[in-house]
């Protein structure tokens, strides 16, 4: 592979957050039974006239203002016709030469830290399809309409992605700022947010060779194994000396492979027109500033604030970050606790997220709330109890048996930080291990983690040990 340049573009479709369809006024909630939340005009019924829903609009203005991109003053919708037996007009509306947004970029970040900027394309407003369900039905196909006429916007980068790896990287940016901003919840399983990867390979320096599109990729290592497969199949089909054919393709995650699924067309086998049924669409400058105005921070920049502001390490920020409402929650915690950022950074990554990930469970349902993680730090902040006990004190709490200063009372687990009552347990300590004394005073200063471990070991791990090793440094000295 190392003759071959992988160049890579994504077509995203994001589910936007609406109650209704993007043309009609009917339900957009998942898990409905089949074609329960279809109307007439999601069915194609001669007769029926579509209404474009005005918060899938802002949704999308919304979309392009965070990303820099141009909103167009005046976008069209058209007609994009083809057949599937779950698209009952036999066109989809969706937007062609005129896109609601136009350009804009976005930051990526790998794994080694390394940062590129990807430009986009466009990104337009479209209905979905419905769906063909094929498990319950060996001699025939079921239809459920009930997608039909979500409301979409489909994001389309530059090929400017170079590898598997940047591809899920950017898929993961796009992932995170539409949750941020509000307009998709982000739900790769319930499919609202699924990606199509245009894919070719071509050697650098020479013209980009013919791509193929993986379609409907609803993971973000069904994306990685998928385009990874897809460039070295490439590249054995050039290699041998075959050819690439422009095809859509399917990826198959049980046997880890693409497959054909049908030639790929190009945009005038879909004869797109105007749909005659809807007006152009004009954004007046006023709507766009409104949009504007209710833009939450967003997660680059709040990432350079939880740097700069909070001092953390730029992993620690980007991970605080990923989430809006894991940031939210960190910030609370930090503001409970008038400080000790990097503290509650640790324990929010740490036993917080450990927990968290044991059951299966997203921040917003953490059943410690941001306060009540502040005041177990606090007790460690204030020398009540030590980072080992506090880990004892946070499983307390998990399982529902009080606050922190409840548990550490029920359970008599208070650090001992006495210098008069450590003394005597030290003093004890130091006279029943003879052997390791005469080794400590003979050089071998590694022997201090041995009586620290043996008096935390007596005291039941209560002992304060900044405490316990001035003290022992003071004791094994003479």
């Amino acid at each position: 592979m190392s003759d071959w340049e992988p160049v890579i573009g994504l077509e995203i479709h994001a589910q936007l957050l609406t109650k209704s369809k993007i043309f009609s006024a009917a339900s957009t909630r998942f898990g409905a039974e089949p074609n329960t939340n279809a109307c007439l005009v999601d069915l194609g019924y001669p007769g029926v006239l579509p209404v474009l829903n005005r918060e899938a609009v802002r949704l999308a203005v919304r979309f392009g203002l965070a990303i820099g991109a141009e909103i167009a003053p005046r976008s069209v919708f058209a007609r994009k016709n083809y057949f599937y037996p779950d698209l009952p007009k036999g066109y989809q509306i969706s937007q062609y030469e005129r896109p609601v947004v136009k350009g804009g970029k976005l930051t990526i970040r790998l794994d080694d830290e390394t940062e590129k900027t990807v430009n986009l394309t466009r990104a337009h407003l479209e209905e979905d399809a419905g769906k063909s369900l094929h498990e319950n039905f060996p001699d025939a196909t079921g239809i459920d309409l009930n997608r039909a006429g979500v409301p979409l916007l489909e994001i389309v980068s530059e090929p400017e992605l170079r590898s598997a790896a940047e591809a899920v990287a950017y898929m993961k940016a796009i992932h995170t700022l539409v949750r941020y901003i509000g307009i998709c919840d982000g739900n790769m399983q319930e499919g609202s947010l699924r990606c199509d990867a245009n894919v070719s390979i071509h050697k650098p320096g020479e013209p980009f060779g013919t791509r193929a599109e993986l379609k409907n990729l609803n993971s973000f290592r069904f994306v990685e194994q998928a385009i990874e497969y897809e460039i070295e199949r490439q590249a054995e089909v050039l290699e041998s000396g075959g050819t690439v054919v422009q095809e859509t393709r399917l990826y198959d995650p049980d046997h880890h492979e693409t497959h054909s699924m049908r030639a790929k067309e190009e945009a005038n086998d879909y004869r797109y027109f105007p749909d005659p049924d809807l007006l152009p669409l004009e954004i007046a400058p006023d709507f766009v500033e409104e949009v504007r105005a209710t833009l939450p921070e967003l997660p680059d920049a709040k990432r350079e604030r939880f740097q700069s502001g909070y001092g953390l390490s730029a992993y620690d920020a980007a991970v605080l970050t990923a989430e809006r409402e894991l940031a939210d929650y960190y910030e609370a915690v930090v503001a409970a606790l008038g400080g000790e950022a990097k503290l509650a950074a640790n324990w929010v990554m740490g036993e917080l997220a450990a927990a968290l990930n044991r059951e299966g469970l997203v921040i917003t349902a953490s059943r410690l709330e941001a306060r009540a993680l502040a005041g177990l730090i606090r007790r460690i902040v204030d020398g009540t109890i030590s980072g080992k006990i506090a880990k004892d004190v946070f499983e307390a709490m998990w399982q529902g048996e009080g606050d922190a200063d409840e548990v550490i009372g029920k359970r008599g687990l208070k650090q001992i930080s006495d210098p008069d009552a450590l003394a005597k347990i030290v003093d004890e300590v130091i006279a029943a291990n003879p052997a390791q004394l005469e080794q400590y005073r003979a050089g071998k200063e590694k022997l201090l983690g041995y009586f620290v471990g043996q008096v935390m070991k007596a005291t039941k791990g209560k002992a304060n040990p900044a405490e316990v090793n001035r003290l022992l440094k003071q004791k094994l000295g003479g």
